[in-house]
């Protein structure tokens, strides 16, 4: 498991068609060298909306190296590269299936907790120029996820993912997305996501909404 590139990027006035003027900091570019890890996110990057980005639960977004192969099979028109999906870290060995909320991870001389995935809004079809990369995304389960940080460094492409400990509710980034579009009512799955400490507040009165009304 490791880090393959590393991308960062501050808010930019964006002209669209359907959206008019946008701020977004979509559009990530890969950086060189050791990358300082702040408490909220990495140096040189930034979020244009606080209300919806950022903030401890969204300081790092991770997204899959894996599934670059899928979306260029999905959309051959667009020329991939990676921090395509305004992800911070592109990884290889760190799957939605396989890394449960509240696991913690060391990555160079910084720690981190997983706390939820990527749920995509409009930004994205202005990144791709295309509404329906919204619906593709979020039905694709190829969401990512988000790091809180527990201790600042540095880190950098290349370096090891290293797995501090795995939360024991067993909850992972899929689960979380299944549970959001499709499985709204497996009780016993959402039981053990409310036992997850690091998984935001927001989700979890999500939850037990539902976990109410079935």
């Amino acid at each position: 498991m490791k880090v393959i590139s590393v991308s960062v990027g501050k808010p930019e006035i964006m002209k669209t068609k359907n959206e008019g003027l946008v701020s977004t900091a979509i559009f990530k570019k890969q950086v060189a060298g050791r990358v300082k890890v702040n408490q909220f996110n990495l140096e040189g990057d930034a979020q244009a909306d606080l209300s919806v980005h950022g903030g401890w639960s969204k300081s790092v977004y991770v997204y899959p190296h894996e599934h670059y192969a899928f979306w260029k099979s999905e959309l051959p028109e667009i020329a991939f590269e990676n921090g395509n999906f305004g992800e911070n870290l592109t990884t290889e060995g760190l799957l939605e299936t396989e890394m449960f909320v509240g696991d913690r991870v060391r990555i160079g001389t910084a720690e981190f907790g997983v706390t939820e995935p990527r749920m995509p809004c409009y930004k994205l079809g202005v990144r791709f120029g295309r509404s329906d990369i919204i619906r593709r995304f979020l039905q694709s389960h190829r969401s990512g996820f988000y790091l809180t940080v527990l201790k600042t460094g540095e880190l950098g492409a290349g370096d090891p993912v290293e797995i501090l400990g795995r939360d024991e509710n067993k909850v992972s980034i899929s689960d979380i997305v299944r549970l959001y579009v499709q499985d709204k009512n497996d009780v016993e799955t959402i039981s053990r996501a409310l036992k997850v400490e690091l998984l935001p507040e927001r989700w979890k009165e999500v939850f037990r909404t539902r976990s109410q009304g079935s």
